[in-house]
């Protein structure tokens, strides 16, 4: 099943990048739990998000708010009903104009084909500061 599960998840970075956010919310599970590590007082993107609905919130702010040089996911790996990517990105915070650069790690549970929980981990300190200014 990880190859499936691979194969899925390398499709959701692909709609990502061509800004297909509808691609996303239709592999979500209807009770998907969405959340970044961090505290949503310190970036508004952090947190969690429950459901599709709070998804699509979830990827509207990281548009209202960034502005990507750079999102590469590099490595997939697959246990079980997890995937987990490693990777890297490089954006502005529109609101500061301020850099972030950092690699993170995003793990995906997949339960019957969809997407039941998102984890990332990310370097929230650099990403707090740069949205305070």
């Amino acid at each position: 099943m990880s190859d499936a599960n691979i194969s899925l998840v390398q499709d959701l970075y692909a709609a990502f990048a061509r800004g297909d956010v509808s691609t996303i919310l239709s592999a979500c599970a209807p009770d998907v739990d969405w959340r970044l590590v961090g505290r949503k007082d310190d970036y508004p993107t952090f947190g969690a998000w429950q459901g599709p609905g709070e998804v699509e919130k979830f990827f509207q702010l990281v548009s209202d708010l960034e502005d990507f040089q750079d999102f590469s996911p590099r490595e997939f790996h697959g246990s079980g009903d997890k995937v987990f990517v490693l990777g890297f990105y490089s954006l502005t915070i529109k609101k500061t104009g301020r850099s972030i650069a950092s690699e993170w790690c995003h793990v995906f549970t997949i339960r019957a084909g969809k997407v039941a929980a998102f984890r990332e981990f990310t370097d929230t300190a650099q990403a707090a500061a740069a949205y305070r200014g």
